[in-house]
């Protein structure tokens, strides 16, 4: 059946208004192929269309596939949007995705599905709950885009994500990343009792326990150097030991001349 005529069935059948369906569900029904979707940008995230997304608030800029220490960076185009997101579909899960932001797409193929400009709160949500769900390790691709979505705070949707003990680790371990970048100091008390939970998925744990590594050294390396004194896992305080030690912090100093000076039993 061509395109156009099933359209016209399914719209005689009333169908669910676009705007009312969820991502998820688009990809559940979609054919193999590639699901495209845009929406708008939060203030200070820019890219230049294809190999790099830059965040003017802080320094430095994220690539769509990682960190980058390009000298260049700052003179380089950047455009304020619109994030785009291209979903690989297979057998109705995200094997993976590609993230942008400005430009626009150059080419449609007859494997491409372009959903077009979504809101931007509800797309963050939908891409979150779709890395959720997901049962391929494409679910972790999709949880960076959500934290630079415009209009919607992210870091309860993460902190769910990364306690949810049924959705994939590298869903979860990607979720405590960003909260350690997205949420600042309201993401503390979550990421400690992630790092401090014993019967937590021990990557889950270690990957906290880097989050916290990541926050102002006020607040992280305290919930740090407790870990490091009481955690029953000694890969967690080994983890929470070896970051304390990148802190270069005078707390992790005198813990570390406590432990070597304190009398062997």
């Amino acid at each position: 059946m061509r395109a156009s005529s099933l359209f016209l069935v399914v719209a005689a059948a009333g169908a669910v208004p676009a705007a009312a369906q969820s991502l998820a569900s688009r990809v559940a029904r979609a054919r193999d192929g590639e699901i495209r979707i845009a929406f708008a940008a939060r203030e200070g995230i820019c890219g230049d269309g294809a190999t790099y997304i830059r965040d003017r608030t802080r320094e430095g800029y994220i690539m769509s596939r990682g960190w980058s220490n390009d000298r260049g960076w700052r003179s380089r185009p950047c455009e304020d949007g619109p994030v785009r997101v291209a979903l690989r579909v297979r057998d109705g899960q995200v094997r993976s995705a590609r993230v942008y932001v400005g430009g626009d797409w150059s080419s449609r193929g007859e494997s491409e599905q372009d959903l077009g400009m979504l809101g931007a709160a509800q797309a963050a949500r939908d891409l979150i709950d779709l890395a959720r769900n997901s049962e391929t390790s494409g679910g972790e691709d999709l949880v960076f885009p959500a934290t630079i979505a415009d209009s919607v705070t992210i870091w309860p949707e993460l902190m769910s994500l990364a306690r949810d003990k049924s959705a994939a680790s590298s869903s979860r371990k990607q979720a405590v990343f960003w909260l350690s970048q997205a949420a600042g100091d309201k993401a503390a008390e979550g990421l400690a009792s992630l790092a401090e939970d014993d019967k937590e998925d021990r990557d889950v744990r270690n990957q906290a326990v880097f989050a916290l590594s990541q926050l102002p050294k006020d607040e992280g390396v305290p919930i740090l150097i407790r870990v490091a004194r009481t955690n029953r896992d000694p890969d967690v305080r080994r983890k929470a030991m070896f970051w304390l030690g990148q802190s270069d912090d005078p707390r992790a100093l005198s813990l570390f001349e406590e432990i070597l000076t304190k009398p062997e039993r």
